[in-house]
């Protein structure tokens, strides 16, 4: 969408000068939350929820993530990571192993017209998926996860979440 403004000068005059500037409006991506339970197919295809479909349609990225999930990335949300992931000093060991972890593990996807990624083989053995997967929104991404390790994962994370909660008051949250 285009917005028009119209600027225009204290001359005295009834009208003035005006200058008219255009700004280019782009509608952002809506956020990925909640959580929702899947199942993956024979041949390794994964159902999107619907509410996330639309904005994964012009291509997504699907990669290794961190506690052994995969990170599923909008295009535009993996061009900017990998412009960071790339930017970072290959000379120091930590940076070029997050880096391989990232981009190396990384897989174009597509959505096909049932709502389903195809995840390849060697993610899902990452991931350790066996037939339920539990997709999370994150905001900017989806996890993918094997839902047992979900589970647990929750679990913990739920009985120190006082501890967390004062750990981001640290960093401003």
């Amino acid at each position: 969408m285009v917005v028009k403004w119209c600027i225009m000068d204290c001359s005295g005059d009834e009208w003035g000068n005006s200058r008219n500037l255009s700004f280019n409006i782009q509608k952002s991506m809506s956020a990925f939350i909640g959580e929702y339970n899947h199942n993956l197919d024979d041949k390794g295809r994964l159902a999107i929820p619907v509410k996330f479909r639309a904005d994964l349609k012009k291509g997504a990225v699907v990669t290794r993530g961190l506690d052994n999930c995969l990170f599923l990335y909008t295009k535009t949300e993996w061009e900017k990571l990998a412009e960071k992931l790339a930017s970072l000093p290959f000379s120091q060991s930590k940076a070029r192993a997050f880096s391989r972890l990232m981009l190396a593990g990384a897989m174009d996807v597509s959505i096909d017209k049932q709502g389903r990624v195809v995840l390849p083989e060697y993610l899902r053995q990452f991931a350790s998926f066996k037939k339920s997967v539990v997709v999370a929104g994150l905001y900017n991404r989806l996890e993918l996860w094997n839902k047992e390790a979900w589970e647990k994962y929750k679990e913990q994370t739920e009985k120190e979440s006082s501890e967390i909660a004062e750990q981001m008051g640290e960093l401003g949250v």
